[in-house]
């Protein structure tokens, strides 16, 4: 049994296609179906269903997928350790970035890259619940995202930044001017919002429960670059924290007035799993991140001023 053929198990399970896992293994569907086949005789039982229209799992795979799973993932960490002993930044970094953390997060990434271009870097953009799945199941070496309302004990949460939920809008809309704008006057405007599920539409329904606000949403999307651009070309209103149009040209924030007891906060943090080695790269990318969030916060500050 070799790691390689497992990882090609691995895929084969996720997929449930030869063609796809092939694909994208890049190897030949050939090649794949032989070492599947090795791997079943050397297990002496069937690892598949084939028949002309699906593959699907036997008993003995399912039994095998969870433990092929973490077989690969320590080597991986073997591999890994042994690379950071050669004093060399390299490996793969594995990145989850939420969608209102693109803009932030873009920069460092950029940096880092031109710094260590030894290091492979996987990127996934996705809403918080899936990225944090995803971390759980050692797929990620960390996640960008804002404060969960309810913490998970297996993850450690290092505040970044502090910043507020804010109305985003052209630099020519009438809107820009202003140094802060109410919930109750965001209800005149047209509304192109995130959707829902997305860390900045969550904390703008906990700042709206229990009111009887009307808002006029014209727009969802799950992409705030497309929304970059519609707020940029029309007179809509978006509604993300107050940072995500760093460095982005032609936008302008205007921070979002509560009033009680609600408090207009969205706390950036760094997300990673307890317990678990943290590799030289995730250390560095981290520490570059770190500095970023400084310049964020001091660009964010002199605007008010």
């Amino acid at each position: 049994m070799e790691l390689r053929q497992l990882s090609y198990f691995i895929k084969l399970a996720e997929t449930l296609n030869f063609s796809t896992a092939a694909r994208e293994l890049f190897i030949t569907q050939s090649t794949l179906s032989h070492q599947i086949l090795q791997l079943e005789r050397e297990f002496d039982q069937a690892l598949f269903l084939r028949n002309s229209h699906e593959v699907s799992l036997t008993e003995a795979g399912e039994q095998l997928l969870p433990l092929a799973k973490a077989t690969v993932r320590s080597a991986d960490h073997c591999r890994s350790r042994l690379e950071e002993l050669k004093n060399l930044m390299t490996g793969e970094l594995n990145i989850g970035v939420t969608y209102s953390f693109g803009s932030i997060a873009a920069e460092t990434v950029t940096t880092f890259l031109r710094r260590y271009p030894h290091v492979k870097m996987n990127v996934m953009q996705a809403t918080m619940a899936t990225l944090m799945e995803r971390l759980l199941h050692h797929d990620l070496d960390f996640v960008l995202a804002f404060k969960p309302t309810t913490p998970d004990p297996r993850i450690d949460s290092e505040e970044l930044f502090h910043h507020r939920l804010a109305a985003i809008v052209s630099e020519s809309h009438p809107l820009a001017k202003h140094k802060q704008v109410t919930l109750e006057e965001l209800q005149r405007y047209d509304l192109a919002l995130p959707k829902r599920g997305t860390q900045a539409r969550n904390a703008l329904e906990r700042l709206t429960s229990g009111t009887d606000y009307q808002y006029n949403i014209k727009v969802e999307m799950n992409t705030v670059y497309m929304l970059f651009r519609l707020i940029r070309e029309s007179n809509y209103v978006t509604v993300l924290s107050e940072g995500t149009i760093y460095s982005e040209k032609g936008l302008s924030s205007v921070p979002i007035k509560v009033s009680g007891t609600k408090e207009n906060d969205m706390v950036g943090c760094i997300h990673q799993l307890r317990n678990v080695h943290v590799k030289k790269s995730t250390k560095e990318f981290v520490k570059m991140m770190k500095e970023s969030a400084v310049l964020l916060r001091d660009t964010l500050l002199s605007e008010e001023v």
